[in-house]
């Protein structure tokens, strides 16, 4: 079964133009939106030249559209009035034109860092407390909660990949746990997209199969996609990894040290606050 038209935010991203590439051939229409110009390369693509704060702009771009994948926004640590508008208001803006287009399914592209407080030994499920790492994790808890009231409120199908460690490979111990390779974001993002109507909400780690990974993996129930491939492969490239737990974080954190790792550390948010 095809995906008809989906529409694709944040597609000059890197992981929008990851999934682009693999999507195409498997749409009838694919609509890629960025603040950034883009060309079309294939003759299903068309292109938006969008910022997602133009509510208008954003409607018109997802007009006939089955489904919206939506990776658009801030994607790290920033002041947080600039994470609410571009994350929150842009996520605000795409649903609100999704619910106006009659669009059945939205994607969200949430993350890991929503739950980065929760110490590595922990093996995290979707459905516990959100503990966020920072500002950023802040915005995507709000994303995850935009998407909520859109599915409940107004019966759109959402579903929130809270996305990994976005890497070729894995280049840090951290990533042992919280690598996503780029064959696996695909996977999951065209999963969500194909996922059952009569999904209304579903939060899911996207993540690779990763022996050593922070976090429980979708069930088949709410998601259709098991991972490919494993951070373990790469290991024995890369330093100064942690044996004690498995936890995949760097030597002496200890097992009470937050899956944030850096993320965590008081500095990498002060720098965003005021003096």
């Amino acid at each position: 079964m095809g995906l008809g038209t989906v529409v694709v935010t944040g597609a000059a991203g890197t992981i929008g133009s990851v999934v682009r590439r693999a999507l195409r051939g498997e749409v009838d229409r694919l609509a890629l939106l960025d603040r950034v110009p883009l060309r079309a390369e294939a003759a299903n693509e068309e292109v938006h030249t969008v910022d997602l704060r133009d509510a208008a702009a954003v409607e018109t771009a997802l007009a006939g559209a089955d489904a919206v994948l939506h990776l658009g926004g801030l994607p790290d640590e920033a002041p947080l009035e600039h994470l609410l508008e571009a994350n929150v208001l842009g996520t605000h803006h795409v649903l609100e034109a999704a619910r106006r287009a009659a669009v059945p399914r939205v994607v969200l592209a949430s993350s890991n860092r929503v739950t980065g407080f929760y110490p590595v030994t922990h093996r995290t499920g979707p459905r516990e407390p959100v503990r966020p790492d920072g500002l950023y994790g802040v915005s995507k808890a709000a994303v995850e909660a935009l998407g909520r009231l859109y599915a409940d409120k107004f019966g759109i199908s959402v579903i929130c990949l809270r996305i990994g460690s976005f890497e070729e490979a894995p280049a840090e111990p951290r990533h042992l746990a919280t690598w996503l390779s780029p064959r696996d974001a695909v996977g999951f993002c065209r999963a969500a997209l194909a996922a059952p109507l009569s999904t209304c909400f579903a939060t899911v780690y996207a993540v690779s199969g990763n022996t050593r990974r922070f976090w429980e993996l979708p069930a088949e129930s709410e998601l259709a996609y098991t991972p490919l491939d494993n951070a373990e492969a790469h290991a024995s490239h890369i330093a100064d990894t942690d044996p004690h737990a498995d936890s995949g974080v760097d030597s002496g954190a200890g097992p009470e040290a937050p899956q944030g790792g850096p993320y965590a550390l008081p500095e990498f948010t002060l720098k965003h606050l005021r003096p």
